[in-house]
């Protein structure tokens, strides 16, 4: 998955309604999710979109009658861990220590943030994460 296509801010909106769905939206709740976020796209758009997912292999389509339910394939986890690989090695040579120096740079990690973050290091460490 490493090596996974990217994909459109738009079509990351529909994934991250999929996701917030619990991994698994009809075609009509995500028309209905978008409605609230204030998102008047058009129907053609969304299918087209979706189809899109499917065919990258972001999303699996099966149905349910007469209705089509979209799943995740990829969660929303592996997602942000392939994205972030992608981003260590694009703008920091694959030096995850250069992305961290940087957001504690722009302030982005405050100091109880870094203390949270040597907690959570010791748990995964230990094997308790």
């Amino acid at each position: 998955f490493m090596s996974a296509p990217q994909i459109s801010d738009s079509e990351l909106e529909l994934m991250k309604i999929i996701w917030s769905a619990g991994g698994a939206a009809l075609y009509a709740q995500i028309m209905e999710a978008l409605a609230e976020e204030g998102r008047s796209w058009q129907k053609n758009t969304v299918i087209t979109l979706l189809s899109r997912l499917v065919d990258k292999g972001f999303l699996t389509v099966r149905k349910l009658g007469r209705r089509n339910e979209y799943a995740a394939a990829v969660s929303e986890a592996e997602y942000q861990a392939a994205q972030t690989q992608v981003l260590v090695n694009k703008l920091y040579a694959g030096s995850a220590m250069g992305l961290v120096a940087a957001l504690i740079r722009q302030e982005a990690i405050s100091p109880g943030d870094y203390e949270e973050l040597k907690r959570f290091w010791e748990e995964e460490r230990n094997g308790h994460g």
